[in-house]
């Protein structure tokens, strides 16, 4: 589900007004010269630096001045043009009855961007705290520790200088209460957060059954798509988050409550650097809580949960694994806190230590500024080092910024440069979102068909207008990695784009769809997209695994969903996906309208043929003049909201094999969505081998919503064989 929250644009009033940590603003300032007739305009970049000095008692240094530090950038030094302090220690106590909340901001809305002049004044010297609520993924006794320990805060620890707002992910993002010092107003908040409020998901696990639950179900369900749509969720709210306070000049600090979140694999990885690169750009540091406290992990599962299948409780293996998620799932937690400058409060009943630690960090700093030696606008990642002459001084600073870019006046060479060097940089692109799907079908034997699909948020597409239409270009560039690491395929495409108007486009996606061959293996897929009007570029990587089909009883492709189909590009006749001039086009996010018809594409390769077939042979059929089935193959698809099955199509049986040059059997189902409320399903697909007794039950989550929302298949590229 994609929330987004906008912000606005802000300026610099004067020289002590600090928009942004470590990022390089650009400072545009006029004068009029009346006398001379002229105007004079200038521009400089000033970065800016949170610096906090102690001594060896942990005591705060007062009274430095710029010639007792040195700054680094890239190991170049640099001249430091401002140095202020920031104190909330010097705030009195205030009439907290008489306190309001910020202006132009109701309960549930986005906070109204304001001018930076009056957040200069309206900020200074007070701390600046979130406390983001993320209901989606906690039990009801982990938000009741979560809403106790903020209710203790505002009780006992909050400062006259704290100013509190209030954030919480359910269903959607909600800012419940802004910026205030108003107890009251805090509380109120806080006590609607009942425990009927977590919209969260279980998130299952992956591979066999050996070690999982035995709740009397008769499979265990592949849940791994649905974490990576869980997580990439959580992890975009976050960045709306920073995106939206990054107007606010002061640092700001995040407090994140949740019970962990688990990444599969590298497929959040982008998503995460995007999160962890707005965070860094607005001065927000992130402080996460695992609301699960310190737990006991009992061999065997605990009294609530099913017994364990197989031997698993009784070799370590269990204990093991409940170690191993425990570890996955707070990985990303510290992640976000370590790259963001806060820390991460883990394996702890004392809910109470973040927000003294919260305190403790934001309490005074120095407030350093310098202009860079360095007028490249590249937008490259700068390192910066800081050094204080006061001796057995301890200093804490963010490390580094990004760069400004000008892309307009860079040559051509230099533009294909830089998606060459971003290809191969080991840090992901996130200025421009950018997702991925992959998915696989049998060719022949060990080959197989690889469907790629790339999506590109329309709002984010700046469009000029030319003649009657309004013009953009993408440029795509990606690469296949075997798994030592070495080249297969390379795709390098523009596609141009030219519509009447880009309204309609800035509400919709667009998709770019490519594909290649691949052998049975493991894989490295990336690709990079950029925009040529500023240059904002995105990447995505992820490891793909094209199974080895041959040992497994019941052979099946990728299960594709789609709500549109186009007429078929040239160079498409290769993928499976296109049919008597028509090409399938899948849906990569899995978000439908209400309206639209879900199209689920899925092959099965050499199903069993029923022993009467096989025993009465072609002399059998011929003396009857009946033809015998050659296979037998029934499926259909079930949606479910929790554990409640909402709806089940009916069933198709396929006694024949519909694409025999690939001894495939292909499964085209066309479900009206009419019949489901909005919301968010688990599509499960039913896959039974009659003849064989084998079965299969791949499981995909979906949102269903009331607005319409299509993706616009703007180009299909070749299809190039990288088979060895």
């Amino acid at each position: 589900m994609k929330i987004t929250m906008t912000s606005a644009p802000t300026g610099l009033a004067r020289r002590r007004l600090a928009l942004l940590l470590l990022v390089a603003l650009l400072c545009p300032a006029s004068s009029s010269q009346q006398q001379s007739g002229y105007v004079l305009h200038a521009e400089s970049d000033l970065v800016l630096v949170n610096v906090t000095v102690r001594d060896k008692k942990g005591n705060f240094v007062l009274g430095l001045k710029p010639e007792n530090f040195t700054v680094l950038e890239d190991n170049k030094p640099q001249k430091i043009a401002s140095l202020d302090v920031e104190n909330v220690d010097i705030v009195p106590a205030l009439d907290v009855a008489q306190a309001k909340p910020l202006p132009g901001v109701a309960p549930g809305e986005a906070p109204v961007s304001q001018s930076a002049a009056t957040t200069a004044d309206q900020y200074k010297d007070r701390r600046l705290i979130v406390l983001f609520f993320d209901l989606s993924a906690m039990e009801p006794d982990e938000i009741d520790h979560a809403v106790a320990s903020a209710q203790h805060y505002l009780d006992a620890q909050m400062a006259p200088a704290d100013l509190v707002s209030i954030v919480s992910l359910g269903s959607s993002l909600l800012v419940n209460q802004d910026f205030t010092t108003d107890r009251a107003l805090l509380r109120k908040q806080l006590d609607e957060f009942s425990t009927g409020s977590g919209q969260g998901f279980e998130e299952g696990t992956t591979g066999t059954t050996e070690g999982t639950p035995d709740s009397g179900q008769p499979f265990t369900a592949d849940d791994t798509e649905y974490n990576i749509f869980s997580t990439d969720r959580r992890l975009e709210a976050l960045r709306s988050v920073a995106e939206q306070l990054s107007h606010i000049q002061q640092k700001k600090s995040l407090i994140y409550f949740s019970s962990g979140m688990d990444r599969t694999g590298i497929e959040n990885q982008s998503e995460l650097r995007a999160g962890v690169n707005a965070a860094v750009r607005s001065n927000l540091a992130i402080y996460t809580m695992d609301m699960r406290g310190l737990q006991a992990l009992v061999a065997g599962g605990e009294a609530q949960n099913a017994s364990l299948r197989g031997v698993s409780a009784y070799s370590g293996q269990a204990t093991l694994n409940a170690l191993n998620s425990n570890f996955t799932t707070q990985e990303t937690l510290v992640t976000l806190a370590s790259d963001t400058g806060g820390r991460a409060f883990l394996d702890s009943n004392d809910f109470s230590k973040i927000f003294k630690g919260v305190q403790q960090d934001t309490s005074t700093y120095y407030l350093l500024g310098y202009r860079s030696t360095n007028l490249a606008r590249d937008g490259r990642y700068r390192r910066i080092v800081v050094k204080c002459n006061v001796p057995g001084a301890k200093i804490d600073y963010r490390r580094g910024y990004y760069a400004p870019a000008d892309f307009k006046h860079a040559t051509q060479d230099d533009k294909e440069r830089q998606l060459e060097e971003e290809l191969a940089s080991e840090l992901p692109a996130t200025d421009l979102p950018l997702f991925l799907g992959v998915a696989f079908f049998r060719l022949e034997n060990n080959k197989f068909f690889v469907p790629i699909s790339l999506v590109v948020p329309g709002s984010q597409i700046p469009f000029v207008r030319s003649s009657d239409h309004d013009k953009a270009t993408l440029d795509v560039i990606g690469m296949v990695l075997d798994n030592e690491h070495h080249p297969l395929n390379r795709i390098r495409d523009t596609v141009k784009l030219a519509v009447n108007t880009s309204t309609e486009v800035q509400k919709k996606n667009v998709q770019y769809d490519t594909g290649m061959s691949l052998l049975s293996g493991k894989y490295h897929l990336k690709f990079v997209v950029r925009e040529n009007q500023t240059g904002r570029m995105g990447s995505f990587e992820t490891d793909i695994d094209v199974p080895e089909l041959k040992a497994l009883p019941l052979k099946m492709s990728s299960v594709v969903l789609a709500s549109q189909v186009q007429p078929a590009k040239k160079g498409a006749n290769l993928s499976p996906l296109v049919h008597d001039g028509s090409e399938i086009i899948p849906n990569i996010t899995h978000v439908f309208s209400g309206a639209q018809h879900l199209l689920l594409y899925y092959e099965v390769y050499d199903p069993a043929r029923p022993a009467a077939a096989d025993s009465a042979g072609v002399a059998g059929s011929a003396q009857d003049g009946a033809r015998q089935p050659n296979i037998r193959l029934l499926s259909n698809v079930a949606f479910f909201r929790g554990k409640t099955k909402a709806y089940e199509s009916s069933l198709v049986e396929l006694t024949e094999l519909n694409a025999r040059e690939r001894n495939a059997a292909v499964f085209q189902l066309d479900v009206p969505l009419t019949s489901l409320r909005p919301g968010f399903y688990t599509c499960q697909v039913n896959v039974i081998d009659d003849a064989g007794g084998h079965f299969l039950f791949p499981r995909l989550a979906l949102l269903i919503r009331q607005d319409a929302s299509r993706t616009t298949a703007v180009k299909s590229g070749t299809t190039p064989d990288s088979a060895k």
